[in-house]
């Protein structure tokens, strides 16, 4: 396992992120972050917090299971989440964006859940092979990588990792 970015190069990023969506939001009083289950909440609680930092304004953040909603591995969910977003900009969190199957799925049910006036995506690791015309509004790092190698961000070091798959 390669080492990509450590801690502070985590920190970082994700700072650099969170002053651009203060920037391209005229006011932050209709958004909230959505984390993607399981590594885009701690990301999105990072970027939360670090906007609240730099404008202190402080941003909802919710948690969203996409696995009755993807279409390669449908799982059932008894998730019920309890959030209207109807009028309000979703910015969906994740760690890393691959192929978009998890965007989508996370677009899926936010929709399900209400209308949102706007959906945008903020990715940690854009790591390109993309299968669908998914295209995050805010990237941490670009990391062009082969389809034999994983990434992986360590979320209690929080670290990010390039390996090759099993």
């Amino acid at each position: 396992m390669k080492e990509i970015m450590d801690s502070i190069q985590v920190s970082k990023t994700l700072k650099r992120i969170s002053h651009e969506i203060i920037e391209r939001h005229i006011t932050l009083d209709n958004v909230v972050l959505v984390g993607i289950k399981s590594k885009g909440l701690p990301v999105a609680k990072e970027i939360s917090s670090y906007i609240e930092l730099f404008s202190s304004k402080v941003l909802p953040v919710y948690e969203i299971d996409i696995s009755a909603y993807r279409d390669d591995l449908k799982m059932p969910s008894n998730q019920k989440l309890e959030a209207d977003f109807k009028g309000l900009t979703v910015i969906l969190v994740d760690d890393v964006l691959y192929t978009g199957r998890s965007a989508r799925a996370a677009m899926d049910a936010i929709l399900d859940i209400g209308r949102a006036s706007k959906i945008e995506l903020a990715v940690l690791i854009d790591r390109g092979h993309r299968e669908l015309p998914i295209r995050a509004d805010y990237v941490g790092k670009n990391l062009p990588t082969s389809k034999d190698e994983k990434i992986y961000y360590d979320v209690s070091d929080n670290r990010v990792f390039i390996t090759l798959k099993n």
